[in-house]
């Protein structure tokens, strides 16, 4: 069945508004529950230990399932699976806003985690159908990665606003009319998928193979660090043996979920290994920052929020307005290279800070330098991902690339945040996830592949 969607020209401007806006709906999902953690617990009665599952279920099921979703994708057709997407995840917000116990709401955030492994892959393989390679398809994902940090710091606000007026609840209901209303107005506004052509099969073994390996891999990385690294390594190597499994049956399936032809795109790797180390500092990064501002300073909530703001809006601003220019006068890979170096300053910078037990105003010249690495690389590292990938496999690459985001979060949150438990503290924990981010940028600069940065250089 070819599922590639049919280019919509006239309504252009309202495809990459709702495609932002839907991205935006995730990433205000990242952080409005993270504020609402200490009236979850005491509401529905979690102990210390389980109420990181409320996040954790999220996370685990969300990276695992995204590569069979990034399939599901490739054969259901981008804009069936964005409204499913949306849908799952809008009635799982209903269900956890109304649960009165702990299984109930974790249930619910493991079923967002569905909705979120659906929408995600289709979101960008819907910019990557409908916009042409080049200038265009930037702009659409400069947009697109603006809303996605605008979300984060609307979720922290939003989570600080809504749990103190009207309750944890809300930090959910108000997920519900965004996914539902999105939903539906995806019918009029992005093009329809194209049906016909020869049915293809589906890859159930590699399906089964893929999300186990990948929950397994993603449920050691969260759970390590809570729970200790005897069980989360146990899960670990579980998970690595069964994408080895899954590796060796995709070379000899037909149809397969993941075709391993892909891995001869180079920059698409590169874009996957770039992605992996990004997420690795950033992830890291966001937390011990919030934990600094609530423990050392003694913010609230809302506070705490209220200080990302500088560094959402410098992001989203050198997105909008940085990345395509970037990419127009350097190509890809070395916006790639600029935007990784400076976000990696700027973590250093906010490092020192909080070294010298520093105050917002000391902290906010690594926020801003932060903020301006992040926004060029972030809508970047998705331009690369997309470039000469066939329409009918932009799923699965998008998943690809969406699998190493997760990945590479949760294994940046848990090795820095063992390393702040050592001598290193918070701070040298983060200056830690700076400097690995310019190292990775350094050795992006230095590579000999001319071919992969003609590949993903945009045409004119």
């Amino acid at each position: 069945m070819d599922t590639t969607v049919a280019p919509a020209r006239p309504r252009a401007g309202l495809a990459v508004a709702l495609l932002a806006f839907a991205q935006f709906i995730v990433a205000v999902d990242y952080n409005i529950v993270y504020v609402a953690l200490p009236d979850i617990g005491r509401a529905l009665g979690f102990s210390s230990q389980s109420l990181q599952w409320v996040v954790s279920a999220y996370a685990v099921v969300f990276g695992g399932f995204l590569l069979c979703a990034g399939r599901v994708v490739d054969r259901l057709g981008a804009r069936r699976a964005f409204v499913a997407g949306l849908v799952v995840f809008g009635l799982a917000c209903l269900v956890g806003g109304l649960a009165t116990s702990p299984g109930v709401l974790v249930a619910a955030r493991a079923v967002q985690g569905v909705g979120g492994a659906l929408l995600t892959p289709a979101t960008l393989a819907l910019i990557s159908t409908t916009f042409a390679e080049g200038p265009e398809r930037t702009r659409a994902l400069s947009v697109w990665g603006a809303a996605g940090s605008g979300g984060l710091a609307a979720g922290a606000l939003l989570g600080g606003v809504l749990t103190d007026a009207l309750g944890w609840e809300w930090t959910l209901f108000v997920l519900v009319p965004l996914s539902l209303g999105a939903a539906v107005l995806a019918f009029g506004v992005l093009p329809a998928d194209r049906v016909g052509g020869v049915r293809q099969s589906f890859d159930v073994p590699g399906a089964v193979l893929a999300t186990a390996g990948s929950v397994l891999l993603v449920f050691g990385l969260v759970s390590g660090p809570e729970a200790g690294w005897v069980r989360g390594g146990l899960a670990l190597a579980g998970g690595v043996v069964l994408l080895g499994v899954f590796v060796a049956v995709e070379r000899r399936t037909r149809d397969p979920l993941v075709p391993l032809r892909l891995f001869r795109n180079r920059a698409l790797v590169s874009a996957i290994g770039v992605v992996l180390l990004f997420q690795s500092s950033l992830g890291g990064a966001y937390y011990l920052f919030t934990t600094y501002l609530q423990d050392q300073l003694g913010y609230r909530p809302l506070a705490a929020g209220l200080a990302f703001v500088p560094l959402t809006l410098v992001s989203m601003t050198a997105s909008l307005k940085g990345t395509g220019a970037a990419i127009t006068r350097w190509g890809v890979r070395i916006t790639l290279v600029v935007g990784m170096v400076v976000n990696g300053v700027g973590i250093g910078l906010l490092a020192a800070a909080m070294a010298w037990d520093g105050g917002f105003w000391l902290l906010l010249p690594g926020l801003l330098v932060w903020g301006v690495g992040g926004g060029l690389t972030f809508p970047a590292m998705f331009v690369a991902a997309a470039s000469g990938v066939a329409d009918a496999e932009q799923g699965v690459a998008s998943a690809l690339t969406t699998t190493s985001q997760q990945v590479g979060g949760a294994m940046g949150l848990a090795v820095l945040i063992a390393l702040a438990g050592t001598g290193f503290g918070a701070a040298g924990a983060l200056a830690v996830g700076g400097l690995a981010t310019v190292v990775g940028g350094a050795l992006l600069a230095f590579r000999r592949d001319h071919r992969s940065a003609e590949i993903v250089r945009p045409r004119r």
